[in-house]
């Protein structure tokens, strides 16, 4: 690794995605429990197939060198052993970048790493295709703060690199706010596509519309009581936007259904329905859809 390298620890979609853009300005490598293929494939939202060489192998086997960054792209209930087995093997310390989904795994890690931690918040769809490829399924923004709000130079010039790579990038100085803000789109849109199995366009018709509707109003009424500023255009407007920007996207949650694994459930709608609690917050809709993805309930045929 040299001085500008950037690694990737999590080569799900979003992991395969970041390395497969950023491949084209920046030394990568991408690693994770197992080697994948080094020669993957990316196909663009637009349609169109390239292919590129990635410097591919086991989080176990990682050389000592430090990279410039970090970024940690596994899943929110991963993200604490990732972390630990990519820093065993590094012999410095790298900034860190975290794409965790919810506001669960953030602070935890901002308080233990030594050196900046970064957050990422984005709205990029993406899919694997086996081990070999990645499907670009939608474009959308990525927003990059810090909890500390120490590290604003690194937050710009991270941004600039992803926007040089061809991702659409921005740094905020309201990082929490942006990570509550996606936290409340998750919450309306994957547990219900992974529930119905649908596309993410598919939540615009009926009968998937009205269910929506509701889990944005439970959602809107636990932000308001935790006094988290909405969107500039509102809760339902921010949903839908994304929904619309994703329309042909499978997200995640429903990728780990399909696939039998672990969902981000307790990521995404443990600090909704906690913070509701607290504030004594009835949450139907959210409730009723924790129980199903926790297994007690069985799906709608």
């Amino acid at each position: 690794m040299n001085d500008q390298t950037h690694l990737i620890v999590g080569p799900g979609a979003l992991g395969r995605l970041l390395a497969m853009y950023l491949a084209d300005v920046v030394p990568v490598m991408l690693a994770g429990r197992r080697t994948l293929p080094a020669e993957q494939t990316l196909t663009t939202a637009e349609g169109t197939c390239r292919s590129r060489q990635l410097a591919a192998l086991e989080v176990d086997r990682l050389p000592p060198e430090t990279p410039a960054f970090l970024h940690l792209t596994t899943k929110a209930y991963a993200a604490e052993a990732a972390y630990e087995a990519a820093m065993a093997r590094l012999s410095g310390t790298p900034t860190l970048v975290l794409w965790q989904n919810g506001y669960q795994v953030q602070p935890g890690l901002d308080r233990r790493h030594p050196g900046p931690v970064l957050c990422a918040s984005t709205t990029e769809g993406a899919w694997v295709k086996g081990d070999k490829g990645v499907t670009h399924a939608g474009r959308g923004l990525t927003y990059i703060g810090d909890l500390a709000h120490r590290h604003a130079p690194l937050c710009h010039e991270l941004a600039a690199l992803f926007g040089q790579a061809g991702l659409a990038a921005k740094a905020v100085d309201d990082i929490e706010t942006r990570l509550w803000h996606k936290l409340a789109v998750n919450a309306a849109i994957n547990p219900l596509v992974a529930r119905f199995r649908i596309r993410n366009g598919q939540l615009r018709d009926r009968p998937f519309r009205p269910m929506v509707e509701r889990i944005i109003e439970e959602v809107a009424t636990i932000m308001t009581a935790e006094d988290i500023v909405p969107p500039a255009l509102g809760w339902h407007a921010l949903v839908w936007q994304v929904v619309a920007a994703t329309a042909n996207n499978r997200a995640s949650m429903l990728q780990d259904v399909i696939a039998g694994r672990p969902t981000e459930r307790e990521a995404i709608l443990g600090p909704l329905l906690s913070t509701a609690h607290r504030h004594g917050i009835a949450t139907p809709n959210l409730s009723e859809l924790d129980r199903f993805l926790a297994g007690d309930v069985h799906p709608q045929r």
